[in-house]
């Protein structure tokens, strides 16, 4: 598990089924992993595929996940290895819902995060989330 923020984090699949203590939150979004997440925890899934660009209502649905559930909780965003697809929703949740640039979030998440790897066309589909939620578009599924 990797710490991204004081109330954000990246996991790996592994660590789905015992999160750590801090953890208050849970959201997997590994498309390939069908598991049981742990019943006393809130938990979500959003499949996103590994290695491919994401779809901005998929990133809405996640962004919105993590609004939802970051206020009283800590937040850990698993996917198979923690570098790529969890990595890229807690990028798009800081550049959308907190305000910060792209570059920035890219900086901090290479450094909190070794070996980070956001999925291609993320900032472009970031740019977009950002637009269609300023104009009161593309509201989340959920």
């Amino acid at each position: 598990m990797y710490q991204i923020t004081e109330r954000l984090f990246v996991g790996n699949i592994y660590e789905t089924a015992s999160p750590p203590a801090q953890i208050g939150a849970l959201l997997l979004v590994a498309e390939e992993y069908d598991v049981e997440l742990p019943a006393w925890l809130p938990t979500g899934k959003i499949p996103l595929k590994e290695f491919a660009r994401v779809e901005a209502r998929q990133l809405a649905d996640a962004v919105a996940w993590i609004e939802r559930h970051i206020t009283d909780n800590r937040v850990m965003v698993c996917c198979r290895a923690g570098m790529s697809r969890s990595v890229s929703v807690v990028m798009a949740y800081l550049c959308c819902a907190e305000g910060w640039d792209y570059d920035s979030v890219l900086r901090l998440v290479k450094t909190r995060r070794p070996g980070a790897m956001p999925l291609p066309q993320l900032e472009e589909t970031i740019q977009c989330l950002k637009r269609l939620r300023r104009n009161g578009g593309l509201l989340p599924a959920g």
